[in-house]
């Protein structure tokens, strides 16, 4: 194995006792060059992210609400943190400019771009690794756009002077005035993406709190099986529809140089976890790969005469959601009849609205909304190929007394997606799994 990324997130790096296993996992694997970190996460279940205190102490001072202590607690996390791993990283120091940054105005990007900062630094002087700070390498434009190219070529030239070196994830600097920009919350996995391609690295590997990905959501069905290994197509199929291991923006980097992605567990070493790769592999004995699926959804139905044959009506009606400030989740369609599904949090109270302005533009014949509906994804590379997959994901619902109402299906033929109410949603991926999995 030649270089290795491996970037560990929050739960991983919450204090001394996993950074120590961060670093028997980096000691026991000479290829591991680059290691990107996240901010200290949750500790115990009703412990705080230090990345939410941040953005706290950011809340209550431009409130005018004492922060002071909400600081302490930051504190005193970096502090023992470098106490318990007999570190001088002088973190006192670093946490007196922040303060008076803080103090000063400084922007919510610096604010929470600086629990990756400080961690990074300690686990740098733990490992006995050089700290390479993510502001001299990646870079966004004035629009707050990442600028790849640049970005890519600054890794690989700054980190060809570093054998091993500890960067920290989620942030980055604006070119135009030198001010912290980060990614959106989760983005150290992109940040260890891209320091992957950067140094044309053999694996990426992203270490966090479960051992890869699994067939269907645990909560919802009993010890589902684990995937081994997935596409980059797939994976980002089920990530849409909510199986979030990895930040899903973090492909793209890895996937344009083709470099797999290790989703692998600090808590559970030995374990393989899941191997992403751009190979579509079809198995002899397993036609799908995932089950997910999101709650939270309104259906639009429109009917209309010859809706087929008028012209320009897709771009008006994409036209009335856009004008709205919304997205469009899928757009199932027949020869008369038109449905755009839209999620809840984007449709945020302007149901009335849209509806009003579909009936006023597009003189549809009718108009149904049917809203606490649910999407379910069954994604898998060798469906297409299966004669009988889908007959087989209907019977299974109709057995378990599911009504679908609503059918979707990918160009790519690798995922099927239902429309469920809310209310058969556990029901319903219980039954699919049972159907294809056992």
């Amino acid at each position: 194995m030649g270089v290795k990324v491996a970037k560990f997130g929050g739960s991983s790096v919450a204090d001394a006792i996993q950074i120590r296993k961060l670093r028997d996992i980096v000691k026991a694997d000479d290829s591991i060059h680059y290691v990107v970190v996240s901010a200290p996460g949750k500790r115990y279940a009703d412990d705080s992210k230090i990345t939410d205190l941040l953005y706290l102490c950011k809340t209550h001072i431009e409130h005018k609400i004492p922060y002071e202590q909400i600081f302490q607690v930051i504190c005193d996390r970096y502090v023992s943190t470098e106490e318990n791993l007999c570190v001088d990283v002088d973190i006192k120091s670093e946490l007196e400019k922040i303060r008076a940054e803080l103090e000063k105005g400084a922007t919510a990007d610096y604010i929470a771009s600086r629990g990756e900062y400080l961690n990074a630094k300690i686990i740098a002087a733990f490992l006995g690794f050089d700290f390479v700070d993510a502001q001299e390498i990646i870079k966004f434009n004035e629009k707050g756009k990442l600028m790849d190219d640049l970005t890519n070529d600054l890794i690989g030239k700054t980190l060809k002077n570093h054998e091993f070196a500890v960067i920290p994830g989620f942030y980055g600097e604006k070119l135009e005035d030198g001010a912290i920009k980060t990614f959106s919350r989760g983005g150290s996995d992109i940040t260890g993406a891209l320091i992957a391609r950067g140094v044309n690295a053999d694996v990426y590997e992203n270490w966090t709190d479960v051992s890869g990905f699994l067939m269907a959501d645990p909560r919802i069905v009993s010890n589902p099986k684990p995937i081994e290994k997935i596409s980059y197509m797939e994976l980002r199929e089920l990530s849409y529809m909510g199986a979030s291991v990895l930040h899903e923006e973090a492909i793209f980097p890895a996937k344009a140089e083709g470099i797999p992605i290790n989703i692998r567990n600090t808590n559970r070493p030995e374990d393989k976890g899941t191997m992403i790769t751009a190979d579509l592999e079809v198995h002899e004995n397993q036609i799908v790969s995932g089950i997910a699926g999101r709650k939270n959804f309104t259906v639009i139905a429109i009917y209309k005469n010859h809706l087929a044959n008028e012209k320009g009506f897709i771009r008006r009606l994409a036209g009335i959601i856009e004008d709205h400030d919304m997205t469009i989740e899928h757009l199932p369609t027949g020869i008369d009849t038109m449905s755009v599904v839209i999620d809840n949090n984007v449709l945020n109270g302007k149901l009335d609205e849209v509806v009003e302005e579909i009936k006023y533009q597009l003189k549809p014949d009718s108009v149904d909304v049917v809203e606490d509906m649910a999407l379910i994804a069954t994604v898998g590379a060798g469906m297409s190929a299966r004669k009988g997959t889908s007959a087989k994901l209907f019977a299974s619902l109709a057995d378990a007394g599911v009504n679908i109402r609503m059918i979707d299906q990918g160009s790519s033929e690798m995922n099927i997606i239902v429309g469920v109410e809310e209310k058969d949603f556990e029901t319903a991926i219980k039954a699919i799994y049972k159907a294809f999995v056992g």
